[in-house]
This record gives structure tokens, C-alpha cells and sequence, in this order.
């Protein structure tokens, strides 16, 4: 296959059209080509006037005439070269007297798990949240005003927080495991678009079957999942890992014996912040960011990106950012096209929010988080864990804000930026599914973080046309962007002071995002399997 890249046509164009564009490329006719597909693709809106696509084909020629090497050496052209495929990194098989525990069944823990497990390491997977059938049942009746179960929600069960996500699988992160990591999703059933989309999405509805599948590879391969399975404390001996121990289905406490713990619990599992804290493990302060979800009307957010082209197009999103005079950061995160507003409380009497999307990203409103940087001089403290209270403390203004029944403080855009208080909605309908109780949601934020936003929301309308619309929505509060906390780790990914703890991921300041964190899942277990290695096999995935 030959592999053409930065291929531009407009998002309107036809299949002949591409293959022109192929032909006149390869200097072929176009009875030639046999096939093409989509190696990478994203969408350049920097022209209202003229949205294209940007892609790179892998194209199949025939060889009667003149073989395809002969065809790319004909062209002299850099863009033009044979399509080398992915290969899958070989995975070294291991031994181990005790099994390795991951404690954590998000994106880190899982892909730590399923690693593990390809080198026939039997590791036990641990999840203080309930499988992904349980947990949709659990949260499905908070959202309609049931008791919040503080085992099984937005934030724990099987799949993580992610899972009830817009599932993004963009990264800032350089790293060849990406490819391992979207490689293993579309074998879990991920659709194939992951593979080459610029800007690929999994949607809540994909993740909720994706991770099971992640979850019967790892038994497949000898690995065994244990859900209600919450790690309370570790046993150490000469500051050397020991055992685990849990509280299980049944809440009875029991000890696993292991000498390899791989800590991949989640931005919100505070108390194991508070068990590693407790036995001396080094941490550190960590900034991180406090904001409100916005939300517009999708169909105008489309416009605004992509002008008459967005017929053509599915729901846009958008990415902004402006460091300000004060030195304040503000960001938009976690964009969520065609989503909704939901709720993320994991712990009574706090209140939080998040963003998620079905894959088609068909609803009717677009949410975003509005952040602003939290540094560890605004917590006041020197305590390690300083900025969990300080994430908690606005949790439960918000929470009291909202009405004390897990409702959300909302208010428009246009009276958060005169400071009043918003009576109820105009053309935007909140999608955040307890219902919201109208007031000021600069009532739950500290007082930096709302002169921030209102002057980035006002940054932002210019950038991004009609996003400081004063019929726009702010709902608050959102506080678990990333980890207060970092666990700090040495070069083979164990604990500076703890030998057998490995932190991975989110929770322990690793990563930010589902790509991220699984990456650092796959790096996390590949220290362990390279210490264990005895030099004898491997098996490729």
C-alpha cells in the first residue's frame, strides 16, 4: 500500500474527487486504484469560507503495469512513500511468585492489567466501584433522584471516570504505546474511526461495552477482576511491600498477599490519599484547577466553528485557552459536543460536575469546563493533602448552593459577568440531570477563580463567536480535573520510599486523560514484567 499524506479537499467532496486528487498524485489512471482508506484525517476550519479536510490516504494500486515501489520512486515526491503498519510491541513473558494487584479499574489500571496479564502474570485487578451493568442501573437512579451510592458512580466502577465521559482520545503525550492503546480498543469494539481520526472519540455508550471486553481480555489471559473491592491499607515490612488489604463484597476485610502493588485509584479515591499519607509514602502538592461546566446550543456552536460547511460536519468542538495579567491560567477542558451536564458526586454532602456525549454527539447542547489554575500557595498549607480539603471545601458550598439535595448551582453568562443572581434559563435548557437550582454559581468558587473566568469568557467570545453569550449556561462546580496530589515515583516507576508500590496514572499525578493514563498503565506494567523477565520467551499482542 502506498501511503500519500496531507491530501486536502474540501468536506464536501466525493469519492471521484479524492480519487483525482490520488491519480494526479501517483501519475496513475484511476482505473488503477484498487482501494484507499483513511490513515489520518482531521477537519482545517481555519477559513469559514473554505472548511476542508486534511488527511493522509494509504492507497492500494495495482501491479500489473508497474509495481508500487516503482510508483513512489517515480513520484520524487517527500509526501509520497510505502505505507509501513503498526506493529504491535512484543510483550516479555514473565514469573512471579505472588500475583501483582492493580488497584483501580480505570483507563491506567485496566491497560496495567491487561499487560500484566499478556505476560502470564495473573495479576488481581481490584475495583472499590461495581461492573459497568451495575453501575449504569446505580447511577441511572441518582440521576432520577435516588440516594448517591458512594461505591458505584460517575467516579468509581469499572471504566473510571472516563467512562461516563465524552471518551476523547487525544493526548499531548509522544509515546508509541498510543498506537498499542487504540489498537486494543478497536479489538474491544471501538469503532475503526479511532484508528485515523485526528480528534478521536469513543462516546459513554461505546466505553460502557468497550470496558467489559477490556475486562474479559484480562480474564482471558489468567488475570482475575474483583469488583466492591476497596483497598483500605497495605502491609509493609522494612519499607518493602507486603500485602493489601481489602474490604470486599461481602465487607469483610481480607488480606491478599503481594509484593507488587500498582496504585491506579483515581483522582477521587481520597482515602487512599489518606492510607499512603499515613504510612509515610512521599507525595507532593499538586496545581490543579477549579471551574464551572458552560453550555450553548450545539447548532451554534457548529456555525461559529465551521460557518455554511457545518451541514456537511458532524457536531464541532473547540479548544481555548489565555493566560491573563493576574497570572492566572483559564482553559476550556473536557469539551463535550452533543452532550450533557452530569453529575459527579462520589461523597455525601458534596456536590460535583462533569461533561459526557453518546458517540453520535446528537443532544442538543454543546458543555465544556471553564478551569482556572489552582496553585498549592492558594491551599494555605503545607499539608500534602491540603488540596483535597481545598477541592472539598468548595464541593460542599456547592453543594449547599444547589439546595442540599444534589441539584447544581447554575447561572447565565451574562449575569455571572454583572455578579447577580439568574432567576432560570433563556434559550439554553440545563442538561444536568438532578435539576439545577438558579442563583450565583460564583457563590462556590474562590473569589480568583471568578474574576478569571469572567474576564476568559469575555477572551473566549472573541475567539470562538457567540461563547460569552449572555443566554449561555455556567454550572457549578467542577473540581476533579486532575489529581491534587502526586505520588512521587523514581525512574522504575516505583515509589520513592516504598519498594513494591508502583503509582500510576491520574490519581497519582500521572496522567490526564483516558490516552494518557493508559499509557502510563502499559509503561507501569512493562517495569514490572522487565524486572520479572527471566530472558526465556515473549509473545506478541
Amino acid at each position: 500500500m502506498i501511503a500519500i499524506k496531507n491530501v486536502s479537499f474540501s468536506v464536501n467532496s466525493d469519492e471521484e474527487v479524492i480519487k483525482q486528487i490520488i491519480c494526479e498524485k501517483l501519475g496513475v489512471e484511476t482505473n488503477r486504484i484498487v482501494s484507499y482508506r483513511f490513515l489520518r484525517k482531521s477537519i482545517d476550519a481555519r477559513k469559514k469560507s473554505d472548511v476542508r479536510f486534511c488527511a493522509n490516504l494509504g492507497v492500494t494500486i495495482d501491479n500489473i503495469a508497474l509495481p508500487e515501489e516503482d510508483i513512489v520512486a517515480k513520484c520524487n515526491d517527500s509526501s509520497v512513500s510505502i505505507f509501513v503498519p503498526y506493529k504491535a510491541r512484543p510483550v516479555k513473558t514473565a514469573r512471579c511468585n505472588l500475583p501483582p494487584v492493580v488497584c483501580g479499574a480505570g483507563p491506567a489500571g485496566l491497560f496495567a492489567a491487561l499487560w500484566l496479564s499478556y505476560a502470564g502474570l495473573k495479576p488481581i485487578l481490584i475495583e472499590r466501584g461495581a461492573d459497568a451493568d451495575t453501575r449504569i442501573r446505580k447511577i441511572e437512579a441518582f440521576n432520577s433522584g435516588g440516594t448517591l451510592d458512594v461505591k458505584a458512580n460517575i467516579q468509581f466502577g469499572e471504566g473510571g471516570a472516563g467512562t461516563f465521559s465524552d471518551g476523547k482520545l487525544t493526548t499531548n503525550i509522544h509515546d508509541e504505546r498510543c498506537e498499542a492503546v487504540l489498537d486494543t480498543f478497536y479489538r474491544c469494539g471501538a469503532p475503526e474511526e479511532i484508528l485515523y481520526l485526528a480528534k478521536p472519540h469513543l462516546g459513554t455508550d461505546n466505553l460502557r461495552d468497550i470496558v467489559k471486553n477490556l475486562r474479559g481480555e484480562i480474564i482471558k489471559n489468567g488475570g482475575e477482576v474483583r469488583f466492591f473491592t476497596r483497598l483500605t491499607d497495605i502491609q509493609t515490612q522494612n519499607a518493602r511491600l507486603r500485602g493489601v488489604v481489602v474490604q470486599n463484597e461481602k465487607d469483610d476485610t481480607e488480606i491478599i498477599s503481594t509484593d507488587r502493588l500498582i496504585i491506579a485509584a483515581g483522582h477521587s479515591a481520597r482515602d487512599v490519599y489518606e492510607m499512603l499519607k499515613k504510612h509515610g509514602v512521599i507525595m507532593e502538592q499538586k496545581p490543579f484547577s477549579i471551574g464551572v461546566r458552560i453550555e450553548h446550543l450545539q447548532e451554534k456552536i457548529n456555525k461559529a466553528q465551521y460557518g455554511d460547511f457545518a451541514k456537511y460536519l458532524g457536531a464541532a468542538d473547540y479548544k481555548m485557552a489565555c493566560h491573563l495579567p493576574s497570572g492566572r491560567s483559564v482553559y476550556t477542558f473536557c469539551m463535550c459536543p452533543g452532550g450533557n451536564v452530569v453529575a459527579a458526586a462520589s461523597e455525601e454532602g458534596r456536590l460535583v460536575v462533569n461533561g459526557m456525549s453518546l458517540f453520535a454527539r446528537n443532544d442538543k447542547n454543546s458543555n465544556s469546563a471553564v478551569l482556572c489554575n489552582v496553585e498549592p500557595e492558594d491551599f494555605n498549607s503545607d499539608d500534602v493533602l491540603a488540596g483535597v480539603d481545598f477541592q472539598q471545601r468548595y464541593e460542599e458550598l456547592a453543594y449547599e448552593a444547589g439546595g442540599s439535595n444534589y441539584c447544581a448551582p447554575a447561572q447565565l453568562v451574562g449575569d455571572f459577568l454583572k455578579g447577580r443572581s439568574s432567576k432560570g434559563p433563556m434559550e439554553v435548557k440545563p442538561s444536568y440531570p438532578r435539576g439545577v437550582k438558579w442563583g450565583k454559581v460564583s457563590d462556590c468558587l474562590p473569589d480568583f477563580a471568578v474574576n478569571a473566568i469572567k474576564e476568559a469568557l469575555v477572551i473566549f467570545g472573541r475567539k470562538l463567536r457567540g461563547f460569552d453569550d449572555k443566554q449561555a449556561v455556567l454550572t457549578g462546580v467542577e473540581t476533579r480535573s486532575s489529581a491534587p496530589v502526586r505520588v512521587k515515583r523514581n525512574d522504575k516507576y516505583q515509589s520513592l520510599n516504598m519498594e513494591g508500590l508502583y503509582p500510576c496514572g491520574e490519581g497519582a499525578g500521572y496522567a490526564g486523560g483516558i490516552m494518557s493514563a493508559s499509557v502510563d498503565g502499559i509503561r507501569v506494567a512493562e517495569a514490572i514484567i522487565d524486572e520479572l523477565w527471566k530472558g526465556d520467551s515473549s509473545s506478541v499482542l
